[in-house]
């Protein structure tokens, strides 16, 4: 039988692994760490969280959630992990960082055919079935193993949002709420603004001190996370209508929503840390704490971390990859996660989880396939492996992926026709890998 290695210990790499050990393949999973560590990772464990605690909307009404429920429906670990370790968020799934990683770290340390080899790779084995899941910080030696397999390698940079200590929160001066009372009513704190100090602060925002670029790269911000300075350059009221918008938000002290709002959303199930919602930044450390203590209530806020800009490294897909993330020139290799250009935790994921199927089925000498493109990961497969090459830019799940229903469906019914189309299609493909 041939072996299966799996590079990196994320999301897409762990999704990977435990599909393709649970369908009688043995695997060998990389991870640098703990003897190397990225610029932005911390833990000592498999799957950390970096730019968020949170796997975003739940409900059908959005294709990250259908993409969700399709993973529930397949086994997927991330999705089990997630559900394990969720803490309250309103509408969104949110989890506690730490707890998730163990919790993955625990399920694949105890599977009976994932061998777990920590340490840094800096080339592709030359032989059998690799799958490539090193992630948006791909060490400086894999990377260029990489670009010379490839011929092409692209860069955009991620921010961090910053996370503050609960009990340096003034709490007089800020209030508990979630958008339209969704959830517990208390899932989110906010910081609200009057229209004075809002200007102040956008203004402080754009005049404060950045953290440089080398030369030589060329940025490109993902527009999900852009670093709220550069919003704030795009316009005085972007902010407004973006991560700062008041609208579902009322404070309770005026019954009046206020002219602005920061929000924070609990890290942890204890609510002891909050990170700031949508303030992802490459502001340098002291200017960060100049600017976001202008905020009301963080003016002694206590910084348990600051944000940092850190390197996404991706391929061009379009160019390289067969819809099952073969790479064309070798189909033996399989890339898989935010490498290939699908955004976000859960499409890590996702392509994490397809590949790993991909990788079983090659070692037992089965043929591939990948679900069609009306379900949430045919669509986001579809994306990545059929977009115009010249213009491929990494992409959340979303319904505007996905091929249109037949005739006529009003607009309030069509993305729950969607959902309810996807997932029966879900099942079908499902049926015919079993």
């Amino acid at each position: 039988m041939k072996t299966l290695n799996i590079i990196g210990g994320g999301l897409a790499g762990c999704e990977a692994a435990w599909q393709a050990a649970n369908r009688e393949t043995p695997v060998i999973l990389h991870e640098m760490k703990p003897e190397k560590f990225s610029p932005a990772h911390h833990l000592p464990g498999l799957a950390e969280l970096v730019c968020s605690n949170s796997l975003r909307g739940d409900s059908l009404e959005n294709a990250v959630g259908l993409l969700k429920e399709e993973l529930r429906r397949c086994g997927s670990l991330i999705m089990e992990a997630a559900e394990a370790t969720r803490v309250p968020a309103g509408g969104a799934l949110a989890v506690d960082r730490r707890l998730f990683s163990d919790y993955v770290t625990r399920k694949i340390s105890s599977h009976p055919l994932i061998t777990l080899k920590q340490g840094e790779v800096r080339e592709l084995p030359s032989v059998d079935i690799v799958v490539v899941a090193s992630g948006p910080l791909t060490s400086d030696h894999l990377a260029a193993s990489l670009a010379e397999l490839t011929g092409d390698r692209l860069y955009f940079y991620d921010a961090i949002a910053p996370i503050i200590s609960a009990e340096s929160l003034d709490m007089t001066k800020v209030f508990a709420a979630s958008r339209y009372g969704k959830g517990d009513g208390d899932d989110y704190l906010n910081c609200p603004l009057n229209e004075a100090e809002y200007l102040t602060f956008v203004d402080e925002l754009v005049r404060s001190e950045k953290v440089p670029s080398r030369d030589f790269e060329k940025i490109v911000h993902f527009e999900g996370c852009m670093p709220v300075e550069t919003m704030a350059e795009r316009g005085v009221e972007t902010l407004r209508f973006g991560p700062m918008k008041p609208v579902g938000l009322p404070d309770p002290r005026t019954g009046r929503e206020p002219h602005a709002v920061i929000q924070l959303r609990a890290e942890n199930r204890e609510k002891t840390m909050y990170n700031l919602v949508g303030f992802q930044t490459k502001l340098t450390y002291g200017e960060q704490r100049r600017v976001f203590r202008m905020i009301p209530g963080l003016e002694e806020a206590e910084f348990v971390r600051l944000g940092s800009m850190h390197r996404n490294t991706f391929i061009n897909s379009p160019a390289l990859l067969l819809p099952t993330q073969q790479l064309r020139s070798n189909q033996r290799i399989i890339f898989a996660g935010q490498i290939t250009g699908v955004e976000g935790y859960v499409e890590s994921a996702a392509s994490g989880f397809l590949a790993g199927i991909a990788a079983a089925r090659l070692v037992h000498d089965r043929p591939v396939s990948v679900p069609a493109p009306e379900t949430a990961l045919g669509a986001l497969m579809h994306h990545i492996t059929n977009t115009d090459v010249k213009h491929f830019q990494p992409m959340n799940v979303n319904y505007g992926l996905f091929p249109d229903l037949p005739g006529r469906v009003p607009k309030k019914e069509k993305r729950q026709k969607l959902a309810e189309r996807a997932l029966a299609l879900l099942d079908e493909w499902r049926a015919a890998i079993a």
